[in-house]
């Protein structure tokens, strides 16, 4: 089980977000896309690093472009692999559910600047990963032999990083694609050889917790 470093939220946050003002996308079929814009810390709402993730769809995948302004470090620990706890270091993540309502289960899906990757069902049946609560992974062990593709280029001249990944629309059940809607959250960890295992959170929609896995935070995305 995926133990991170972050603040545990109690149940009473699950209504934090009722009269937020959620971000919304609308994604069209690729090669189009609409942008995801990562700038603001979390939970604390400063400026954060520029981060960038373009979303479109085709019959068979959501393809997902990240890329990573700003970066210093491109911090990663050389000696993990798939599904090992990449979160610890800098990654950028997308978590992904088809359906309107906050879920309960949701993918996470996490790349690494050594394009390493994370994908696992989640299980969250507080929607806040309440202390005390189950909360649980289900590990996607095989995923390039499912679907999944990821590549990434790191650049120091520009200071970024970029990863393009198509993640299959087979896991989330999906008959009708055009028009189907969705709740997602994408984000970005930042660290550094001094200053880890402390973490700077960035997030499309910012929990107003030191968590990711708050789903009453996901914003709202209909595919066009």
């Amino acid at each position: 089980m995926r133990v991170e470093p972050f603040v545990f939220a109690t149940a009473a946050a699950a209504s934090a977000a009722t009269n937020a003002s959620l971000p919304s996308l609308e994604v069209p079929e690729c090669p189009d896309y609409a942008v995801a814009v990562v700038n603001q810390s979390v939970p604390d709402l400063t400026p954060f690093p520029m981060t960038t993730v373009s979303v479109c769809y085709d019959d068979t995948s959501i393809q997902l472009g990240f890329k990573a302004l700003n970066e210093t470090n491109w911090y990663f620990n050389a000696s993990q692999s798939t599904n090992d706890d990449i979160w610890e270091y800098e990654v950028m993540e997308a978590f992904l559910y088809h359906g309107e309502n906050d879920p309960t289960t949701y993918i996470e899906y996490e790349i690494s600047p050594a394009n390493v990757t994370y994908q696992a069902v989640v299980f969250n049946p507080t929607k806040v990963r309440a202390d005390g609560a189950p909360f649980d992974h289900f590990f996607v062990t095989d995923p390039y032999t499912d679907g999944f593709t990821a590549s990434t280029t790191t650049n120091k001249n520009t200071s970024t990083w970029e990863s393009n990944v198509k993640i299959p629309l087979a896991l989330f059940d999906v008959d009708e694609v055009k028009g189907s809607k969705w709740r997602m959250n994408f984000f970005r960890t930042i660290t550094s050889p001094s200053i880890y295992p402390n973490q700077t959170l960035g997030a499309w929609s910012p929990p107003d917790q030191a968590s990711f896995h708050m789903s009453p935070f996901f914003g709202h995305v209909v595919f066009v």
